[in-house]
């Protein structure tokens, strides 16, 4: 069974930082991608960075040049050092991996459960 689990959300003051993490556990075979997406409430997710196995990174407009997405590859591990926050980028924050499991028929995505981040004016 595949799990991802969050950490670092919280309240900031705009201008300020935090850093999100979420480690994937299972039985890994492969991590093909894993990223950070945002919803807010009456709004679909979006796609806020991602990050390939081959370290290929991709980043929202919105978030160019304050959001850095890296990965540790010793504990499976993304994360989002976000600096520089804005109210706008007030969200529930959810991490997703495309990774394959050990028993399973094929590749697939899977999410966290999504944590608070609250940018006050």
């Amino acid at each position: 069974q595949g799990q991802l689990v969050e950490s670092g959300g919280g309240l900031v003051q705009a201008g300020g930082s935090l850093r999100l993490s979420c480690a994937a556990s299972g039985t890994i075979r492969s991590i093909i991608s894993m990223g950070w997406y945002r919803q807010v409430s009456g709004k679909q997710r979006e796609m806020v960075a991602t990050i390939a196995r081959g370290g290929e990174t991709n980043y929202a407009d919105s978030v160019k040049g304050r959001f850095t997405i890296s990965r540790d590859y010793a504990k499976n591990t993304v994360h989002l050092q976000m600096n520089s926050l804005k109210p706008e980028d007030t969200a529930v924050y959810y991490c997703n991996t495309n990774m394959w499991l050990a028993g399973a028929i094929s590749n697939d995505y899977y999410w966290g459960q999504g944590t608070q981040v609250t940018v006050s004016s």
